[in-house]
């Protein structure tokens, strides 16, 4: 991976790691928030990392903003980081507009949603929009000539419906009736909603490494601890089975991540976000059962952690585009490049496609 700054590193290991136990995550999903837990987080100024300090961010590259979400995602921390800096931040950076203080979400602008500006007002409806009753601004990304607008909306000015993901997570419905904005401008170059797409997935690919990491190990902990006729059961070769497998699929998706942020300091990485998505989404129901093969009964438990990490994983997979759209277009992409140029696709990524589009698309096969 792109170089990451140490202290980011050592300083999101620790708050994270005195913050987010496991019976502050339990209330965070009975309370659908987590007050404490973001004042202490917000105070290291970890959510705001990558965005410029000009906008009022924490500075930072692209590299230091996915190392925090992957260790978030170690320790199933129920904040909304990524929604607040990497995603937020970056729109309204790039708008040039100045963040608030608070939190943030962003509208994911499914096909579902129905949202537009109308008569300076927004209107309309955005399904699934993470913590939106606990932010304290939502962004949209609108269509607009001469290009995509950025909007920021008051959550006091529209009707927040309650909804979870199978984490416990919120996923809202938020209803824009005549909302005015708080602010809004055309966004920067290259932000459309693909872009944010893909930089939804490249955020929740980071939670989900993370989340792989911690499932590993709790698997691996477990297993050389419990006993059974004499010996750990690690030492059973069914249960090692699932153990290289869990540890097969957290390395995969570790290093598509890490070629996913190296690409993306160079361009969209259209190509290497899509595959990492698409092995972590694959990786979400491999690791998870073979994780839950080998604890058995105690992994469905409410008082054992495995679950904390297993339902986000499998709430994440269908977040920022489905394992079948992912899948969709790498094979896409795939196509485009042409049966002989595979391998150069693999190893190339977007910078294969780039000069085919500059080629005029033209695959050599």
């Amino acid at each position: 991976m792109s170089s990451v700054d140490p202290l980011v590193s050592e300083t999101a290991a620790r708050v994270f790691g005195d913050q987010a136990t496991f019976s502050a995550i339990e209330q965070a999903e009975a309370d659908g928030w987590a007050p404490a837990m973001w004042e202490s987080v917000a105070g290291t100024g970890l959510p705001w990392v990558s965005v410029p300090a000009a906008a009022g961010g924490s500075g930072g590259t692209l590299a230091d903003a996915v190392e925090i979400l992957r260790i978030a995602g170690r320790h199933g921390v129920p904040l909304p980081l990524a929604e607040t800096g990497i995603l937020g931040g970056w729109l309204l950076a790039g708008a040039g507009l100045q963040l608030p203080s608070g939190p943030l979400t962003v509208a994911p602008n499914t096909p579902a949603d129905t949202v537009e500006l109308r008569d300076a007002k927004v209107w309309g409806h955005a399904h699934r929009v993470p913590w939106a009753r606990a932010v304290d601004g939502i962004i949209v990304l609108l269509d607009g000539p001469p290009r995509p607008m950025v909007v920021l909306v008051d959550p006091a000015d529209v009707r927040i419906e309650h909804a979870v993901n199978l984490a416990g997570e919120p996923r809202d419905t938020v209803h824009f009736d005549d909302a005015i904005p708080l602010a809004l401008a055309p966004a920067g170059p290259g932000v459309d909603a693909d872009a944010l797409r893909d930089r939804g997935a490249l955020a929740r690919t980071a939670t989900m490494a993370g989340a792989l990491e911690r499932l590993a190990e709790l698997t691996l902990e477990y297993t050389a601890s419990r006993r059974q006729f004499g010996r750990a059961v690690a030492e059973f070769q069914a249960v090692q089975a699932h153990l290289v497998h869990g540890a097969q699929q957290r390395e995969l998706v570790a290093l598509a991540l890490a070629a996913a942020v190296d690409a993306s300091t160079r361009g969209p990485a259209r190509f290497e976000i899509a595959a990492a998505k698409l092995l972590a989404d694959r990786a979400a129901t491999e690791a998870t059962r073979h994780a839950h093969q080998a604890h058995g009964a105690i992994g469905m438990t409410r008082e054992y952690p495995l679950h904390h990490f297993t339902r986000r994983l499998w709430s994440w997979r269908a977040e920022c585009g489905t394992e079948r759209a992912w899948a969709r277009e790498v094979g896409t992409m795939a196509l485009t490049a042409g049966a002989d140029r595979l391998y150069e696709l693999i190893t190339g990524g977007s910078d294969l496609l780039d000069s085919l589009a500059a080629d005029g698309g033209r695959a050599h096969t």
